[in-house]
Order: structure tokens, then sequence, then C-alpha cells
């Protein structure tokens, strides 16, 4: 039995013991957790109790979002080490689909991915992990930096199917935890300037404290104008990232690219949404989608690693975890000025 953040049913949290997996595999490690980050979807679930075809119909431990320590090794083991800090990349695929095996592991459907049900996340002491899937931190990255590693692979994953070229001029719809680190990625990336938009003044300001980074408020300026007024009347950013989910996002986002341009598409509306194709065809617009990332925790890691990527002005609060459904109470009160929660387990 092991205590857990246990979703026992729509809107009703609790921490309690659970009986969890623990057996170590050969090929497997064990990790005490340290920090997790509280994600969108984990709040989905605690307010809807579920997200489109993933219904909470039993209890579920929530979590995907952390780093922690080895406490023991797999006997065929041999990249890690018992005390090395460590992220995990939380979805584990089967390696014998055909998506695996195109490297495109992220699509299996047979992906087991943490907090999605009927699987366990990771809000927990301990987790047993893949070791194939467990990345060590460099000794400059935090615990707390480790736990966001999850959602900024997101926003990389983003920016590899973009291709950004050096020099790019990109804009990012929304201005969300996803939104930031997918425009931060893409400064990473070569992008010469990033414009972020977005109606929370408050998380535009976050965004704006980072060099290279444009903050526009829809409320009070036209996006469009914005970027004809920066990039020219018949021309437009190279590449734009939709990070909102939005429906009223896609229109003016087709108005800024350019000919020729790249939209890659990273938010997922909640329903079906209207897309004006032929303005994409007339500029023969590449269209890329992103569901979640492949391939590039690592890249991640390193990013962060080397300085290029700070992430720490984006913790709002750390809350230990015995006040852990407190923080998913803030998380789910939508505070603007919030953008990234987390509970930390070790002190």
């Amino acid at each position: 039995m092991a205590k857990a953040l246990v979703l026992e049913s729509k809107g009703k949290l609790s921490i309690r013991d659970i009986d969890l997996p623990s057996h170590v595999g050969a090929n497997d490690v064990k990790i005490k957790i340290h920090n997790v980050g509280v994600c969108g979807s984990d709040v989905h679930y605690y307010t809807h109790g579920k997200i489109g075809p993933f219904v909470v119909n039993e209890p579920m431990v929530l979590g995907h979002e952390a780093s922690g320590t080895v406490i023991e090794v797999g006997k065929d083991v041999t990249n890690l080490k018992v005390g090395d800090r460590v992220c995990m990349e939380p979805g584990i695929p089967n390696l014998h689909s055909k998506a695996t095996q195109l490297g495109i592991y992220n699509v299996d459907p047979d992906v087991r991915f943490w907090a999605t049900p009927p699987i366990h996340g990771c809000l927990t002491e301990t987790v047993v992990h893949p070791a194939a899937y467990t990345f060590k931190l460099p000794d400059n990255v935090s615990f707390a930096e480790g736990a966001f590693v999850e959602p900024f692979a997101t926003g990389v994953h983003a920016c590899v199917k973009a291709q950004i070229k050096p020099g790019d001029v990109c804009l990012v719809a929304g201005c969300g935890p996803i939104g930031i680190l997918t425009a931060l990625a893409a400064l990473a990336s070569g992008a010469s300037k990033v414009f972020i938009s977005d109606v929370a003044a408050p998380k535009l300001a976050i965004a704006g404290q980072y060099e290279g980074l444009i903050p526009v408020n829809i409320t009070k300026e036209s996006l469009v104008d914005k970027v004809k007024a920066e990039c020219g009347k018949d021309w437009g950013v190279d590449v734009a990232l939709e990070a909102s989910g939005h429906p009223s996002s896609y229109d003016p986002l087709l108005a800024c690219v350019r000919p020729g341009g790249t939209i890659v598409f990273v938010g997922m509306p909640v329903d079906k949404v209207p897309f004006d194709l032929v303005t994409a065809q007339s500029k023969e617009l590449r269209m890329e989608t992103v569901f979640r990332y492949a391939n590039v925790y690592d890249r991640a890691v390193s990013l962060i690693a080397s300085g290029k990527v700070n992430l720490k002005p984006l913790i709002s609060g750390v809350y230990p975890f015995e006040k852990a459904i407190e923080a998913f109470e803030r998380a789910a009160s939508a505070k603007p000025d919030d953008v990234k929660l987390q509970i930390q387990l070790v002190e």
C-alpha cells in the first residue's frame, strides 16, 4: 500500500493509502517522487470526471509531471543507478506496435499514460517505471525544473514539427502554460522573436518578462494588425503555433502566417471547429498537428540544462503533499496570474 492523492470520483479528492504496483522488473527502476506538476488535464479529470472518451469510472491516482530519485534498479538496467536524480516520460508504449516501430509511439493506441483512466498517475510516494523512459537530470537542473520537463516537451515537440529555422519569426496563440513553454521552445530553437497572444493580461505580463517574447493582448489590439506592422502588410510570421484550443483563434492565425508558412496545432478544442481551408490552400500553408510528444524528452532536458530556457519564473506556487487537495482547488479556480503549481513530496 502507498499513500497517494486519489481522485475518487468527479469533484472528490482524498489523500489515502492505495494498492499500487511495486514490483521492479529487470528493465525497470523504482523512483522516490520529489516534485509533481499540476496539469490542466489533472484538473479537468477532477472537475469533469472525464476527458473525451477517457472516463474516471474508479478511483485513480492523479499526476504525470514528475521528478524524483532512483532508489532501486532492475538487474538489466545499465543507464541509471541508485541515487540518480531523474524525470520520467509518463507514456509507456507497446514496443511491438506499428506506431512505436515507426517512431510515433505518442499516438500508439496501446500507450499507457500516467493519470489517464484506468492508469494510475505519480502523485504517490514511489513509482516503478521503465528505465528507457526515465531520464537523468544534470546537476544544474532542480527537481522543480525536472517536473517541468513533461509539459515543456510538448512545446519542444511542436517546434520540431514546425521545423523552425534560425531567425524565423513565430507566433503562439494562447498564453497558458503550454503556450508560454512553446514560445520559449521556439526561441531556443532559433526563432528571432515570438509573438504570444491571449486575453489574460497577468499571463501576458509573465511572458513579457522574457527577452524575445512579444505579448499581444487581443482585447486591446488586433493581432493581425500587430503582425502586419512588424512583418509587412503582405507578409506575416514564418511559423504559427496554436496553443489555446479556442475556435476564435483559427481565422486570425491563418491571416498572420506568410504564404508558404507553417501552422502547428497544439491546443485541443473541446468540440469540432470550422476551419477556412481555402485560405490555407491559397497560401499553400504547411499544417502539422501535435499530440503530446515523441523522441524529444532528452532534448527538453538538455535545453533546460543549457540555460537557454528559464522555467523558474513560471512556478506560481509549491505545496507540500499534505496540502495537495488545496493545490488542486487553487488550480481549479484558474487564478489569472497562475502558470504552474507543483506539489512537493520530499522536503
